[in-house]
């Protein structure tokens, strides 16, 4: 049934294939920068898709051999049509950070992203040319043969793409300088270069040694003076501008509004997924030096105050789990009714606050940093982040297919989670209240990253920094303090300085002072509580 074909023509189909079939994103990009309405524009827009042919060609011939031809294909066809459906339905680049996200994604979440569109795309786009490319049988000759055809894919390919650069040469100068986003999209190049990108900065053949900073950390207070109970909520997915207490026109903060809450309202995340922003967040290095192979080397805040005595750390996840900032700290999985209490369609963020209240008793002659990871915003199953009567805004997105809905839709599924954040942010603080007289309680909250709702056709998150919408980097962050803190803290002043820029960087520093730790690595100028410290 299948014709005996040389090697080289199998990779030229499965290129061409590639072309007309994976690259949907890529070319509707392409289309809305240089628009159809002009000849010159149709025949560059053309010109793109012979230089993705070519390369294709180039990239498949130089991976090739006898041994490896076959699976390699076979691969690429079944991962391209992954990424054809996450570009084409969510907009979103497959980039070494998603990558990264895909590697510590667990099969809940996963389950959460299966569609039926996605098993039609994995069918129809990756196992049927998969085994297509399995059943073809491949013709090779004698090794001289073989390397000689190579060379002459090699040299047509090279010169048709230079061929059709000087061409086009007015066009791919601006295309080059001003619209690098849109080679993110192109299939299968940039998520094999992706991968390797990602191997590259996460695998190393040296062992890890961590690097200690902080070992000088030491807390020194009254032995009469009350003990911290501090609590950190590490959010997901909440972006700033659906918080009613940033000016949101929907009532999604109506529990906090009653609280006395410093609201942050120019806040701002490491990173535009949580894969990236975690580790970044509790890192001492900040956005601009941040790199993974950095963090896992490094130890971070939470390490830092372990190194003395008069601390108890615990973390609790109710997502899919610290990233590693947490391994070596107690760690407790609420993501399963094994742990957590309150579960229902899911297990809810509530149900990490059950039982602490021993904790505390067990440990209530030390200072306490306690961390609850929020399953928060999760999308794009956003009906499913909140129990049902926290349903207020209507009608919803009911189906992880958000190119299914309207924007409306949508957005009330999102704001309906984040009106279950409130709630959930609310118990934290009357959990700590009845604690405001024997401890120096507080809460900080900091999400994690943004997400895109469907504005200008992008959906969840994950863009890279610099081409992400303030939607992916602006968030949701706030602090509350009981009485006992407030005797150190002017709350008031710092009310006048919370619409202020500040980001995760900022948060290293300020849980040390928060702490009083002292250290030499403490930077103050980073610490957003500095100008609000009420000085003994």
């Amino acid at each position: 049934m299948f014709k005996n074909i040389t090697q080289i023509k199998l990779i030229v189909f499965t290129a061409l294939f590639f072309v007309l079939f994976d690259n949907v994103a890529f070319f509707q990009n392409v289309a809305n920068v240089y628009l159809l309405s002009s000849f010159e524009n149709i025949a560059f827009v053309l010109s793109l898709g012979v230089i993705l042919f070519a390369f294709t060609v180039l990239l498949f011939t130089l991976l090739s051999s006898k041994y490896t031809t076959k699976p390699f294909l076979i691969t690429a066809v079944i991962v391209s049509s992954f990424t054809n459906y996450f570009m084409s339905t969510y907009n979103v680049v497959i980039d070494d950070s998603m990558i990264r996200n895909a590697v510590q994604t667990d099969m809940h979440e996963s389950m959460d992203l299966f569609t039926i569109k996605q098993l039609a795309y994995l069918l129809i786009l990756g196992i049927l040319p998969a085994l297509l490319i399995y059943k073809t049988k491949i013709e090779y000759g004698t090794l001289k043969s073989e390397m000689i055809l190579k060379a002459k894919a090699i040299l047509l390919s090279v010169l048709l793409i230079v061929i059709v650069l000087f061409s086009f040469n007015k066009f791919y100068t601006s295309f080059f300088r001003e619209h690098k986003p849109l080679r993110y999209y192109t299939n299968p190049a940039y998520w094999i270069y992706s991968i390797g990108n990602y191997i590259g900065k996460t695998l190393n053949s040296e062992p890890v040694d961590l690097c200690k900073v902080g070992e000088d950390c030491k807390i020194i207070e009254d032995e009469n003076e009350p003990k911290e109970l501090i609590i950190l909520v590490v959010g997901e997915a909440a972006r700033a501008d659906r918080f009613s207490l940033n000016g949101y026109e929907k009532e999604t903060n109506p529990l906090l509004a009653k609280e006395d809450i410093i609201n942050f309202s120019n806040m701002h995340s490491c990173g535009t997924s949580t894969a990236d922003s975690v580790p970044c967040m509790f890192s001492l290095f900040g956005r601009a030096n941040y790199s993974y192979k950095k963090g896992v080397k490094t130890e971070n805040i939470l390490d830092v105050l372990m190194h003395n005595d008069h601390l108890e750390i615990l973390w609790r996840d109710n997502n899919s789990d610290s990233k590693g900032v947490a391994l070596r700290v107690p760690y407790e999985d609420y993501k399963s009714p094994a742990n957590n209490t309150i579960c229902d369609e899911e297990c809810r963020d509530e149900g990490m606050l059950v039982g602490l209240d021993k904790y505390i008793e067990a440990h209530k002659n030390k200072d306490i940093l306690i961390v609850l990871h929020q399953m928060g915003n999760h999308g794009p199953a956003y009906y499913k982040r909140y129990p049902k009567e926290f349903e207020k805004f209507t009608p919803i997105c009911k189906t992880n297919q958000l190119e299914k809905c309207t924007q409306e839709e949508i957005g009330n599924a999102y704001d309906n989670a984040i009106l279950y954040t409130d709630y959930f942010l609310s118990k934290v603080v009357n959990f700590l209240k009845p604690y405001s007289k024997s401890h120096e309680t507080a809460m900080i909250y900091m999400s994690d990253h943004g997400e895109s709702l469907g504005e200008n056709g992008l959906y969840l998150h994950g863009m890279p920094y610099f081409m992400a919408p303030e939607t992916q980097t602006h968030i949701g962050a706030m602090m509350w303090f009981g009485d006992e803190m407030k005797k150190d803290i002017n709350t008031t002043k710092l009310k006048s300085y919370s619409d202020k820029e500040f980001s995760h960087d900022n948060l290293f520093n300020t849980i040390i002072g928060l702490f009083e730790v002292e250290t030499k690595i403490y930077d103050k100028n980073m610490d957003i509580l500095k100008d609000a410290t009420i000085e003994e």
